[in-house]
């Protein structure tokens, strides 16, 4: 078990350049499966979940190259329709790779994927749209395979913005005989991200970032040269931990325009910030404001920043109120830093945080990918030494994490557990 020791106290300081997404790379990785030829793929963060995915893309049968944030994949040879069952549970957006797979072999079978434990997240949505395609879905002793002679384009109404069934989905329908309809879409920008390298390949999607999106089915593909847009939460996760730190930060790499809810709230708290148009400037202040934030569907404040958020308002002048609608269970965190000092009661999907001037350092144990961010985050302001267990976890989606954080002026080291 690997953790971050932090030694707290450090104002962060500087610039640091924002990786690319980790949420828009496995899905375009996906839809390169589409292809049958070589994409080329550009400012693909160097991550655990990234490394997952191009295992799977290798099982399939693809040639994969990697180097220095390029990597190309050569799906022309491949073979094999299974995603393997100990590659789904490392990593539930592997349920990514299906829509892909079935609308190139036109059949599939993958096992319930895995991933954080943040709460219920059935993939329902994206079989129920498979039926609607024509496919047929059976489901034994854990595993779902699905087939089709062909794709049928058809009219799917998502019952909820599911950002995984809107991807898939729309890799399943490119090849679809006729015009493939989603409404109730989600709209984020990772899915503009996605209708981006779709069409530079020759697909015909039209509607990323709206809630109708419209897929014309095509009957080939090509060669492709694409660049990952930045990642938005990771930008938002280094704006928090300068906040909490009463920092000051330069941002580069980052759409602007991604992070509204996120600026918006910040600047509440207190923080002075100006945005440019690949770069955002934060001057935190001494003692943040409470606020309240309540997630939802883009363009609402995003459900991965909330333990992020969270963390920082339980150092801010007053009372905070935070409303989670999309995971049920994604305030495991919150036991964390009661340990620490923080004062949260949560009762359902509301957690009530009452500021207190500095948290204490403790060992914690990171649970999920962004409730361990959170923890390290915590620990920057903390008196005294953190301990942050799993952190695993946080190698998942953050690229460099500790140090980008340490060229910050925070105090970072890595002890490897057995």
């Amino acid at each position: 078990m690997t953790k971050y020791i932090i030694e707290g106290g450090n104002r962060l300081e500087g610039c640091v350049k924002i990786s690319g997404s980790k949420n828009s790379s496995l899905p375009i990785m996906a839809a390169s499966i589409l292809s049958g030829k070589t994409t080329k793929l550009y400012n693909v963060p160097n991550i655990h979940d990234i490394e997952i995915t191009l295992q799977i893309l290798k099982v399939l049968g693809c040639n994969v190259k990697k180097n220095s944030g390029k990597i190309t994949i050569d799906s022309s040879k491949i073979e094999s329709n299974e995603i393997p069952q100990l590659l789904m549970r490392e990593m539930r957006s592997s349920v990514i790779m299906a829509g892909a797979i079935i609308g190139r072999l036109k059949n599939a079978t993958f096992s319930y994927p895995g991933g954080c434990e943040i709460g219920s997240r059935p993939i329902d949505i994206h079989l129920n749209g498979f039926k609607k395609l024509g496919i047929n879905i059976e489901e034994e002793g854990g595993f779902i395979r699905c087939s089709c002679d062909k794709i049928k384009g058809a009219k799917i109404h998502l019952d909820f913005p599911s950002v995984g069934a809107t991807e898939n989905l729309i890799l399943a329908s490119v090849f679809a005989e006729g015009e493939t309809i989603i409404s109730n879409a989600a709209m984020e920008p990772e899915i503009i991200d996605l209708q981006l390298f779709l069409n530079k390949m020759g697909a015909k999607v039209e509607g990323a970032g709206t809630n109708t999106i419209i897929i014309k089915g095509v009957k080939r593909l090509k060669d492709v040269s694409y660049t990952v847009m930045p990642d938005r939460i990771e930008a938002g996760t280094f704006l928090c931990a300068t906040a909490i730190t009463n920092g000051n930060i330069q941002i580069t790499n980052v759409e602007p325009t991604h992070m509204t809810p996120i600026i918006s709230k910040l600047r509440e708290c207190g923080c002075r910030i100006k945005t440019g148009k690949d770069e955002i400037f934060m001057q935190a202040p001494k003692r943040l404001n409470p606020t309240q934030i309540k997630t939802m569907p883009y363009p609402g404040f995003p459900t991965d920043m909330q333990p992020i958020f969270g963390t920082i308002l339980t150092t801010a002048r007053g009372t905070s109120m935070v409303i989670e609608n999309i995971f049920e269970s994604r305030y495991k965190y919150a036991n964390e830093l009661i340990r620490m000092g923080a004062k949260i009661h949560v009762q359902e999907r509301t957690a009530v945080i009452k500021g207190v001037r500095r948290l204490k350092g403790a060992e914690v144990f990171a649970t999920d990918l962004r409730g361990g961010a959170a923890l390290t985050i915590a620990g920057l302001n903390a008196k005294e030494q953190t301990k942050v267990n799993n952190i695993e976890y946080i190698l998942r989606g953050y690229e460099n994490f500790d140090k980008k954080l340490n060229n910050l002026g925070a105090k970072i080291t890595i002890e490897k557990g057995e």
